[in-house]
């Protein structure tokens, strides 16, 4: 009996030594992915303030100076939705946005800028991956009702923050000892706030005419009755970017329209 004792000792210590292995390996991977590996998100660059760069992009574009102001909570709140507008649409699998993507991105007003490329959405959504042409036809109409969804709450968000500009624009007037520095930040801060909801706009038609592209490929590649609702939702999308509900002076110089 001691001796099958020490048999099974000598067999488990191999089995012992895999198992360390294994979890010295997971914890290096692990280490990696915190890191920002895979296309993932930096947790670092995860912030209140993540989405600030957007009013310096918009303004640097046009050859405006950015403001050195701190964001208030209202236009912090409209830099974060204004973000899954500006980011390009996305025809994936759900599991991808696990992984995420965020990058900075150019304003439409960089003359050094790629050309809008409305068939690159379609594109992708026919070429991904998919179990069948009906999960395309619900990818897309997934990505479209996700806009229309977030529609009304950015522009309540947008309304509330030109309000607050035009009464800031009427108190400069009046604010004592007024210095240079702080007349030019309020000022900057305006035209950002401003820029940020018409490259809004101009995402939004960009949308459309991307949905449109895609939705007329996937009906003469796979055609489906599915394809009825899909077209009733770009049709809304489109009203509602054709109508928004505030109106919006353009930045001297700044065309706001770029249809695709």
């Amino acid at each position: 009996m001691p001796g099958t004792f020490s048999l099974i000792g000598i067999r488990r210590q191999p089995s012992a030594l895999v198992s360390t292995l294994m979890l010295l390996m997971t914890g290096v991977m692990l280490a990696g992915c915190s890191g920002g590996d895979f296309g993932r998100t930096r947790e670092d660059f995860r912030n209140d303030d993540m989405h600030r760069w957007l009013g310096a992009e918009a303004t640097g574009s046009v050859g405006l100076k950015a403001s050195q102001f701190q964001l208030t909570d209202g236009e912090r709140q409209l830099r974060d939705q204004a973000y899954p507008f500006i980011e390009p649409p996305h025809s994936r699998p759900a599991w991808k946005a696990v992984f995420g993507d965020y990058q900075v991105l150019a304003s439409p007003w960089r003359a050094q800028k790629v050309a809008f490329d409305r068939t690159a959405y379609g594109r992708q959504l026919i070429d991904e991956p998919h179990r069948s042409d009906a999960s395309r036809y619900s990818q897309l109409i997934d990505d479209v009702r996700d806009d229309i969804t977030r529609f009304e709450p950015f522009y309540a968000t947008a309304g509330r923050v030109l309000e607050l500009d035009r009464k800031r624009n009427a108190s400069l007037a009046h604010v004592s000892q007024l210095s240079p520095r702080e007349r030019a930040d309020a000022v900057a801060r305006m035209e950002e706030n401003t820029l940020i909801v018409q490259w809004v706009q101009q995402c939004l038609e960009r949308r459309v005419s991307s949905y449109r592209w895609g939705l007329e490929r996937l009906v003469v590649q796979g055609p489906d009755n599915i394809a009825a609702e899909a077209d009733r939702l770009i049709n809304e999308l489109a009203r509602l970017s054709a109508n928004p509900p505030i109106a919006i002076e353009p930045i001297a110089g700044v065309t706001i329209s770029s249809r695709g």
